[in-house]
């Protein structure tokens, strides 16, 4: 197999990268005694144009619920939204589930609330972003609790000066700068999906047990590397890319259903 090695120097570990077409399909049982963190856009909701539109139906409610229950409680979103954006894309379930938003920055779990403080630097960015969305009706600008992002996808013509723009308010605000699937977002540092993973995992009932983490953007490789440093497993959502995952699942409809089949063959142990 043709691999790569990229340094995960942050976990001080060497993660594989491996080259598209070598990614399996995952068996349910990877599941098994296992803690679970989950994406939401582009791995449990197909991607849209307008973020703010997205909600889980009563189906993924319901299963979301089953997945807690069959894995005792761990289980865990790990999202680039913010919590209220995660609140009102899951509705009253997410209230049950151990949630980090916003790369890392925020968690809520078992009564317990965790974030930073939000810097004026962020207020400072989203009106540059907007200015240059004002200009082009087709960007959409997206606020966080601790982001603002400018998504692309309409005009995906616009990306290099975004994408400038977007570095260039981050060095000179001293922000992080994350893209993701035709967008960019600026947000505070010191944090990522990796170091939530590694905050969960050091909690009780998760404490022990192997991670599984899945997840479709590049914004998830810090999950994926804290996962595998954990002896755990990654799952790569969408298009076969260089990637620390070991398994793929095509599209979120694959997700919904490979983990309902984890759900039913838990319920038949």
């Amino acid at each position: 197999m043709s691999i790569r090695h990229l340094a995960a120097t942050s976990r001080g570990i060497d993660i594989i990268r491996a080259k598209p077409s070598k990614l399996a399909h995952p068996a349910t049982d990877l599941l098994s005694g296992a803690s679970l963190f989950l994406d939401l856009d582009g791995t449990l909701f197909d991607i849209v144009a307008d973020p703010a539109l997205v909600r889980a139906d009563a189906a993924l409610e319901r299963l979301l619920v089953d997945l807690a229950e069959r894995l005792d409680g761990r289980l865990a979103i790990v999202s680039g939204r913010s919590l209220e954006q995660v609140d009102a894309m899951l509705g009253d379930c997410a209230q049950e589930l151990a949630v980090s938003g916003s790369h890392g920055c925020e968690h809520r779990w078992r009564g317990i609330h965790a974030r930073p403080d939000r810097p004026a630097s962020l207020d400072v960015a989203a009106e540059r972003l907007g200015t240059l969305a004002a200009a082009e009706p087709r960007l959409l600008l997206e606020h966080k609790s601790f982001g603002v992002a400018l998504h692309y996808r309409a005009v995906p013509e616009a990306e290099g000066e975004v994408r400038e723009l977007a570095a260039q308010l981050a060095q000179e605000l001293d922000l992080a700068l994350q893209p993701g699937k035709m967008m960019v977002e600026l947000r505070v540092s010191g944090g990522d999906k990796g170091l939530a993973v590694e905050r969960l995992m050091r909690r009780p009932p998760m404490r022990g047990t192997v991670p599984v983490f899945i997840g479709d953007d590049v914004t998830d490789e810090p999950g994926f590397e804290a996962a595998l440093a954990l002896n755990g497993h990654a799952i790569l959502v969408g298009e076969e890319r260089p990637t620390a995952a070991r398994y793929r699942l095509p599209n979120p409809a694959e997700v919904r259903a490979w983990l309902a089949d984890a759900v039913t063959a838990g319920a038949a142990r």
